[in-house]
């Protein structure tokens, strides 16, 4: 899937409508981390996890949001969207910024939704990580690395992070080889040699992907999203065989992370898969974002895993339950439950007691939030 050139005007469209790359623009100026259009509400701005409205004066016709979604898309595109009924992709607007995006149809009309993607990769210190925590997972020398949380929990960040401090390590010099659905961060090489593949234009899917990058000398593997059942199986594969896997899932703690991979395969085939991964899999980190007090941006609470010997027995064994225990005990290994992470960002006055008590999962730390 192409990126589209956006270039920049400074002029609104006949229809009285912002041009898109106006909209893109304010959304930059305004740090939102997402831009909505849709049929019938104004054009809205996902701010520090709030919604705010461009214009609440003027809600866009099902002929306006089409009229910008389409403005995002060239001619293939449109032809396989009229096909598809939805399409994502990747955008850049000169000199501004980098988006992905994604256009769809609802209730016969046309929305897009456009995810900001700095055109510079923030510091890992900026996205909140810890200098050893980065050190320790970049010195893996193997195995599988995931990084986990809902959508629009920064995991895409983060990672971009943690591949740009790769990449800047004197005498790290690996081969790095991204497969993106699409690319975002657009990494240049440095001490690495930095190879990424966009699915739909450099490669048909993360499959083929993952296959290939097993004949590409790849030391490290960077894979968008482990979405199915034969991605997480190659890429279990390639972590036995010597590679570092990178990559990232929709779920919400270490141990529900360990459970959605084994739950994938069927029941016969368990067995084996917890085997696997006791010996392939060496960190997770499970993040969400916060809004801060002061409502100037949000602030990630991490849950971190390391699998060591307790781990991994647990997850051979089927008591993937227990692994909570094994986090809460060992933060002298670096290891760090997320209860106790947004404990510790309430102690420090970054978030209020309203955004930490929902998250909480031992009522424990819940009522010592509410105690103050």
């Amino acid at each position: 899937m192409e990126t589209t050139l956006i270039a920049p005007r400074e002029t609104t469209d006949p229809g009285g409508h912002p041009a898109i790359d106006e909209i893109l623009r304010e959304g930059v100026r305004r740090q939102a981390s997402d831009i909505l259009i849709s049929a019938g509400s104004p054009v809205t701005f996902h701010v520090h996890g709030r919604l705010e409205p461009m214009d609440a004066r003027h809600r866009l016709t099902p002929h306006e949001s089409k009229e910008l979604a389409f403005s995002l898309l060239g001619a293939d595109q449109r032809q396989r969207f009229e096909r598809d009924l939805d399409g994502d992709m990747s955008l850049e607007l000169f000199d501004v910024a980098r988006f992905r995006a994604n256009v769809f149809q609802q209730r016969g009309s046309v929305s897009a939704v456009l995810r900001h993607v700095p055109l510079e990769i923030p510091h890992f210190k900026a996205v909140g990580l810890q200098e050893s925590l980065v050190k320790r997972m970049i010195n893996i020398p193997n195995g599988l690395i995931l990084v986990t949380g809902p959508t629009g929990s920064g995991k895409s960040t983060t990672l971009a992070s943690i591949l740009e401090y790769m990449n800047t390590v004197d005498g790290y010099a690996k081969h790095i080889v991204t497969i993106e659905d699409p690319i975002e961060f657009r990494m240049k090489s440095k001490h690495c040699v930095i190879d990424q593949r966009e699915v739909g234009t450099d490669v048909h899917d993360y499959t083929t992907g993952l296959r290939a990058a097993l004949r590409q000398m790849a030391h490290v593997i960077f894979v968008g999203e482990m979405r199915d059942r034969a991605t997480i199986e190659i890429a279990l594969t390639a972590a036995e065989t010597g590679n570092v896997v990178i990559s990232t899932l929709a779920t919400q703690s270490a141990a529900k992370t360990i459970n959605r991979i084994i739950d994938v395969f069927p029941i016969q085939d368990q067995e084996e898969v917890r085997t696997r991964l006791a010996l392939s899999l060496r960190c997770v980190i499970s993040q969400v974002l916060l809004r801060k007090r002061d409502g100037l941006g949000r602030v990630a609470a991490r849950e971190v895993l390391f699998v060591n010997s307790p781990v991994a027995n647990q997850i051979r064994e089927g008591k993937v339950h227990m692994i909570n225990n094994v986090i809460s005990s060992s933060s002298s290994e670096g290891m760090c439950l997320l209860d106790d992470s947004l404990l510790r960002l309430y102690r420090e006055g970054l978030v209020d007691a309203s955004t930490v008590l929902p998250r909480f999962n031992d009522p424990e730390k819940a009522r010592q939030v509410v105690a103050g």
